[in-house]
């Protein structure tokens, strides 16, 4: 590659930014067709609305507790400032300047790093058939959380076993040799109520009926959130991207205010220097950081293709990657304050109650909230919380997949009433494949799906592919640095630069390397040999077009005269 070739000076940059503005002289009557946000606030709300998610509140409390407390902050925020607002600010300045989808993005910026976009859209058809699954859960529990007695606080329920412990018995006094062959309330009505999970995966049992008329609820809802595009997306946020914080306020004052909350923020914050010397430490907090952000998939992208041209993404993108961190840090508190609170009520060391994912939103905290004094009312804002969190996510997932497919064909899904058409078909197809998730071995598949098809590695190497093709082969990143500044009218920091050629794939390399385990259930439930082989198949399934890219990009490098094509934006020539 030459090095001359994108000089300090970016003169050649200019005249290629200008040499694509004039192909896209009907640049208006696109944004016409596609629409666009009808203000800035709704673009701000609807990103926030889909990175802010569950994993704020249920996966980076526990992280940090686990690595060195506020000592893990340090690898964290390194990784906020080299991977995740280069990539957050990469993707949607992708996509508010080509005003594409997740895939035809990359056909006029990098024909070559096309299979990306498919990838992506894959991961996040996959994520829409999962993650619904949790809103489902999360509604049948709001439906009890109104019922007199709250079911998960005691033992005289038709599930509950002879092992049973209800909270009034977990106290000082109680035996611990007993307590140790016991299961909580909290715990049986997750697993023999909510889920009537069954021995393995090999067994899948029958449906569960009322998990099933929650997960037609919740697609129902999402349907009208995003049936008529951004017009009503836009709207729905202003509610869905708010309340939960709302909801979180209410849930932290509470939380502090309980007896032992102070002991859970020690707990959770109360820094270990020592453990930054733990590569597994840094490791985590890189890979939080590449899941918590959304990157990877395209959907920063779609979101930023509904902004006018000229609008400041680089001033948002840095306003919103600190409102996602922050988010994370202050949820911390919410969480661990009632988790000291439980903690002091029962006599026990915090670590025996600390959880994370969907051990501390459906048994660990309800199993906290049922010792508060009206705990029917904490329950209910815990849950709505929960809810709204994962529909922002939910749906602007399935909005970004709808707008990939529409750019894809626009000729077909763009005509009066199509796409009400399309989306309808694309969630019956969704739940129609999801039908095993609710059954009583359903918890085992969906996690099958969660682990390898909707995160870990497959979402890592999807980052490394892109940073490299924006990075290197769209021109050694001097111009993305032209693009933003064309658009905005502000340069990048430096910084983004050597992020984007070298840091952020780096990192998301090392991550992918290390951050694969085992998968288990609930500890103790190690799955058959054949699922593990299925996993890496759904694995692979979403990394297999980046890999073909940089199979065709080795090839053509090789060649050496054919250079000058894999740095264009549509295969021809940056002199033209």
């Amino acid at each position: 590659m030459d090095g001359q070739a994108y000089g300090r000076d970016g003169t050649k940059e200019k005249a290629w930014i200008e040499g694509e503005k004039r192909k896209d002289d009907d640049l208006g009557q696109k944004e016409m067709l596609r629409g666009h946000w009808g203000s800035k606030t709704e673009f701000i709300l609807a990103v926030a609305g889909n990175v802010v998610g569950l994993g704020n509140v249920w996966r980076f409390p526990y992280l940090c507790y686990k690595n060195g407390g506020g000592a893990f902050l340090v690898p964290y925020l390194v990784f906020v400032v080299t991977c995740g607002v280069p990539l957050f600010l990469l993707e949607t300045a992708m996509g508010q300047y080509t005003q594409e989808g997740g895939i035809t993005c990359w056909k006029r910026l990098c024909p070559l790093a096309e299979g990306i976009g498919y990838a992506g859209q894959l991961i996040l058809l996959y994520s829409c058939m999962c993650y619904i699954i949790i809103l489902a859960w999360a509604l049948f529990y709001l439906l009890f959380s109104f019922s007199a007695q709250l079911p998960w606080a005691s033992c005289t329920n038709y599930w509950n076993t002879d092992d049973c412990v209800d909270f009034s018995s977990q106290n000082r006094t109680f035996n611990r040799t007993g307590q140790m062959n016991s299961t909580s309330a909290a715990t049986e009505f997750w697993e023999r109520r909510v889920l009537a999970i069954s021995g393995g995966i090999e067994e899948v049992g029958s449906v569960r009926w009322e998990v099933l008329l929650c997960l037609i609820v919740m697609w129902v809802i999402c349907y009208f959130c995003i049936w008529k595009g951004v017009k009503s997306t836009g709207k729905v946020v202003y509610f869905t991207a708010t309340f939960p914080y709302a909801m979180l306020l209410v849930l932290l004052i509470r939380g502090l205010t309980l007896p032992g909350a102070l002991q859970g923020v020690l707990f959770y914050l109360y820094p270990e220097p020592d453990r930054l010397s733990d590569p597994q430490v840094w490791m985590e907090a890189g890979s939080q950081i590449f899941f918590s952000y959304s990157v990877g998939v395209g959907s920063l992208t779609v979101l930023g293709s509904y902004n006018t041209y000229n609008n400041n993404c680089y001033k948002d993108c840095l306003w919103l990657c600190l409102l996602n961190s922050g988010t994370s840090v202050v949820a911390g508190f919410a969480v661990f304050s009632v988790l000291g609170f439980m903690a002091h009520e029962q006599g026990v060391p915090i670590e025996e109650v600390a959880e994370s994912g969907p051990g501390l939103a459906f048994i660990a905290y309800p199993q906290a909230v049922a010792m508060m004094p009206l705990p029917q009312m904490w329950a209910a804002c815990f849950f709505i919380m929960i809810i709204l969190l994962g529909l922002d996510t939910q749906f602007v997932a399935m909005e970004v997949v709808m707008t990939s497919v529409s750019d894809l064909f626009p000729a077909v899904l763009r005509k009066t009433g199509r796409r009400e058409l399309f989306l309808l078909f694309f969630c019956l197809t969704c739940f129609f494949f999801q039908l095993i998730m609710v059954t009583e071995g359903g918890m085992y598949v969906f996690q099958l799906f969660d682990y390898y098809a909707c995160n870990g590695t497959c979402v890592l190497f999807l980052s490394v592919f892109e940073s490299l093709a924006m990075g290197w082969i769209f021109g050694e990143a001097d111009r993305m640095y032209g693009v933003i500044e064309d658009m905005t009218g502000m340069r990048p920091n430096p910084v983004f630069k050597l992020c984007w050629l070298y840091m952020t794939p780096l990192v998301a390399f090392i991550c992918s390397l290390v951050e694969y385990q085992p998968l288990t259930f609930n500890r103790w439930y190690v799955y058959p040999g054949w699922v593990y082989v299925l996993g890496w198949l759904l694995n692979l399934e979403g990394q297999i077009g980046g890999l073909k890219d940089l199979k065709l990009f080795l090839e053509r490098l090789s060649s050496g005269a054919e250079m000058e094509v894999l740095m264009t934006a549509a295969g021809e020539s940056t002199d033209k």
